[in-house]
């Protein structure tokens, strides 16, 4: 070791000049990080900031190195289930974007705490238990994922730009990787699940698990289906649904739907710039649709800022937003604390107790890092689908009746692409004696359902999606 010290001593000291201001330890620290390459780590977590008192769940947070030589750290979330961890089914959660934080998943949309809405007074956001957590009866694995979203962050320089088919391998990966690390969860049913822009993730990662192990991988990993809420699918399908579901839902007249649908003839996304009769009546429906806050209509539109107003719906992501970047937060997950060395051009120390490593990451913590370099690679998850029907694998398909990003309409269009004979047609589901959706299942094991009053994602009706989700996982009729 000393020996090598001197290596790289001798190798920097014509860039001495550069790291006068480091002390010794800091300065030490640079040089270690050369001799150290594995990061990989996992701690339970009893307490967190803002929450009163211990966790009444068991939480474990970490990374897990991925890749090539590992240089992606992908950080995860993991809570038991807090019925029965051994037999109940686990869950992995991949959240949309894409680099949009799993945390969405657990603190609005099915886990077991929640910011608490009240106005912020410069003080910690305070957490607070939920009714509604998934992990009522399943285990679930939040993880950050592609590389930059939330807490994950890669050790070097990437070659290339996060894609949907590379995360699909890293996230395959990375599930393989953590069983190995908590081996008595391989022989628990495992589900896929997440919304939104994972839809064009979830059903490529399913077809990855079901053939690496037939092929690569091994134990197996026990997979038995997956969930998706107002899944992205296909752009052309998705988005081209927008214009009849904006006119099944009164927001534009019957006069520019009839004539959008003769003269645009169903392509209302990508318009053929010759076409400037569709055009102009494109730009009229944007004049009626564009002030709408398209996750959930019903809503009003407010941008998702720092001085966003506390009567806005999207409030509460700004106190996630406060809450995941106070320090006393970071240490509690233990998250990776980034030092600027702007003289350095590996451009980051990153200190994780006495642990050093390379890091490239954005030094605030957002929930959806909308500006991410990513290869949109995946341009139809339908194909996927249609595997995982034949290879027997059941899915939960739900969208929420009031989200215009992933209109419900499209989603019924891909799934009836699939020309799957319908066994139990469409009818309402129940909670006591109240509509909460309605529902239609196909021989393919296949279910979709509508969540009435819903929106992009499960947070707009958190106990209902909870319900619904509950029968499926049991194998019971919504």
């Amino acid at each position: 070791m000393i020996q090598l010290l001197s290596l790289i001593l001798l190798i920097i000291t014509p860039m001495a000049k550069d790291y006068v201001s480091l002390s010794v330890p800091k300065f030490l620290l640079l040089l270690l990080i050369m001799c150290h390459n594995d990061a990989d780590s996992a701690n339970i977590i009893n307490h967190l900031p803002g929450f009163d008192g211990p966790l009444p769940f068991e939480l474990e947070t970490g990374y897990i190195g991925v890749g090539e030589e590992e240089q992606v750290q992908l950080f995860y979330y993991f809570i038991k289930s807090e019925r029965n961890p051994e037999e109940d089914p686990l869950l992995i959660w991949l959240s949309g974007g894409p680099g949009c934080s799993s945390i969405s998943g657990l603190l609005y949309e099915n886990g077991p705490l929640t910011v608490k809405l009240e106005v912020y007074n410069g003080t910690l956001p305070s957490l607070v238990s939920t009714t509604y957590s998934w992990t009522k009866i399943s285990s679930i694995i939040y993880l950050d994922q592609p590389v930059g979203t939330g807490f994950s962050y890669s050790r070097t320089q990437l070659a290339n730009k996060p894609s949907d088919s590379g995360g699909v391998k890293l996230i395959h990966e990375f599930l393989h990787k953590w069983l190995g690390k908590h081996q008595e969860f391989f022989t628990n049913p495992f589900y896929v699940s997440g919304d939104s822009y994972s839809g064009m993730v979830v059903p490529a990662l399913v077809q990855e698990i079901s053939n690496g192990n037939y092929l690569c991988c091994k134990p197996p990993i026990n997979l038995k289906g997956y969930v998706l809420g107002n899944p992205l699918t296909e752009t052309e399908i998705d988005y081209n649904y927008r214009v009849p579901y904006a006119h099944g839902m009164a927001l534009i007249s019957d006069e520019l739907y009839e004539s959008m649908k003769r003269i645009c003839k169903g392509e209302y996304e990508t318009v053929d710039p010759s076409n400037t009769e569709c055009l102009k009546l494109v730009e009229e429906y944007h004049k009626c649709i564009d002030g709408l806050y398209f996750a959930f209509i019903l809503t009003p539109l407010c941008e998702e800022s720092k001085d966003t107003s506390p009567d806005c719906y999207t409030y509460r992501y700004v106190l996630t937003t406060y809450w995941a970047n106070d320090e006393s937060v970071r240490r509690a997950l233990q998250i990776a604390k980034v030092l600027h060395m702007p003289k350095v051009k590996i451009h980051y120390l990153l200190v994780i107790n006495e642990d050093v490593w390379l890091q490239e990451s954005k030094e605030e913590w957002v929930r959806c890092y909308w500006d991410m370099p990513y290869t949109n690679d995946i341009k139809s998850s339908v194909p996927y689908h249609m595997n995982n029907s034949i290879s027997g694998y059941p899915s939960l398909i739900f969208s929420g009746d009031h989200d215009m990003y992933m209109p419900f309409l499209g989603t019924q269009a891909w799934i009836r692409s699939l020309n799957y004979p319908v066994i139990d047609d469409w009818r309402p589901w129940m909670i006591g004696d109240q509509i909460a959706g309605y529902t239609r299942s196909y021989a393919n094991k296949m279910t979709f359902a509508t969540i009435k009053g819903g929106g992009h994602t499960p947070e707009y009706k958190p106990e209902e999606s909870y319900i619904m989700f509950q029968r499926w996982i049991n194998g019971q009729p919504l």
